[in-house]
């Protein structure tokens, strides 16, 4: 069963560096503009948000939005996920429980079962649940009406969502990754929250190696105060920042162990490839998904693998990374790919 939490109440993982309102949300400011109409048009109405799915990798700000949308709302939220729902009697008793306009966030909604699913079907839609009472030639429905509420979903895969559950919701918004400059600004006012003196190269630096994602440059931050302390230093400088992305192993292109042992495998032991995402994770000794929703994103976003239909292929950034030689094989690359890849990943 879910919490209910009021918002005064909620401890987030980052109590002290998480935005409350959405002048404070950094980034995502297409997803800002939308919601800023929409939150402003329920309350003249008097009337629920409609429901929004948000939709993006994890660590984009997801949680954290569906906390300032209440916020903004004046309501409470309930929260849960999907894999923990797994009886339709779980979800009749949430639905019953909410007050006009609460919010219900339901994490990892793509992975909520089947069954459950479609209770939500008639709740989203006339916020009413079909609740079946008995068993065999006995059992009959019961229709119970419920009060008028917000369902904010958030997935890292929208593309699981069956279709019907998909278009019930009435706003979806796709997070994108963050640029470095919005990076330095999260990073500067989370600095600014925790009382840390920090100088615009250490910030940058956190930034450059944080992938585009704040939840990675906020963890990086407070491993970089962790040296600070340690060498009583009253000032985040990008010598020590340097320091402790050595201690992390997280190179210049923010590649950790794991990512460069990826590309290792796939260069040193299958020849550059292509190798079976399967393979290579019984190779590694790790999870598939991990290595799917993990690590290969990255990775293909900054061009050092690519997909073919026989598997994955480390690029000539990848050779040129780790300052191996690169021979063309089957014209797969060529000089103006590598320095179109090249630019991107500068952009």
């Amino acid at each position: 069963m879910p919490s209910k939490k009021r918002l005064e109440d909620h401890e987030p993982a980052l109590p002290d560096l998480r935005p409350q309102s959405l002048s404070e949300y950094i980034g995502q400011e297409e997803i800002k503009k939308k919601l800023q109409i929409a939150i402003a048009a329920a309350k003249i109405r008097n009337e629920p948000l409609d429901h929004i799915l948000l939709a993006g990798p994890p660590g984009l700000g997801k949680t954290t939005l569906a906390f300032v949308i209440a916020k903004e709302m004046g309501k409470n939220i309930y929260v849960t996920s999907g894999p923990i729902l797994e009886r339709q009697g779980d979800i009749a008793a949430i639905l019953s429980a909410l007050d006009f306009g609460d919010i219900l966030f339901i994490d990892e909604i793509h992975r909520m079962n089947k069954a459950v699913e479609e209770i939500f079907y008639s709740a989203l839609e006339d916020y009413k649940i079909d609740i079946m009472v008995g068993k065999g030639p006995t059992a009959r429905s019961i229709r119970v009406g419920l009060k008028p509420f917000t369902l904010i979903g958030a997935t890292t895969r929208s593309g699981l969502l069956s279709s019907p559950l998909r278009n019930r919701f009435g706003m979806i918004l796709e997070f994108q990754f963050y640029s470095e400059n919005e990076l330095v600004e999260i990073i500067k006012r989370a600095c600014g929250i925790m009382k840390i003196k920090v100088e615009d190269d250490a910030a940058y630096l956190i930034a450059k190696r944080s992938r585009g994602t704040p939840r990675i440059a906020l963890r990086l931050l407070k491993r970089a105060r962790d040296v600070m302390t340690i060498k009583g230093k009253d000032v985040l400088s990008k010598d020590l920042v340097e320091k402790t992305m050595d201690i992390l192993e997280i190179d210049e292109l923010g590649l950790d162990e794991m990512d460069r042992k990826i590309l290792k495998t796939i260069i040193e032991i299958y020849d550059g490839g292509p190798v079976g995402l399967e393979v290579l994770a019984s190779t590694l000794n790790v999870e598939v998904d991990t290595l799917k929703e993990v690590h290969e994103p990255y990775l293909l976003r900054m061009g050092l693998i690519a997909r073919t239909l026989r598997g994955r292929i480390a690029t000539p950034l990848a050779y040129k990374h780790f300052g191996y030689p690169y021979k063309l094989r089957g014209g797969l690359f060529d000089e103006s790919f590598t320095k179109s890849n090249e630019s991107q990943r500068e952009n």
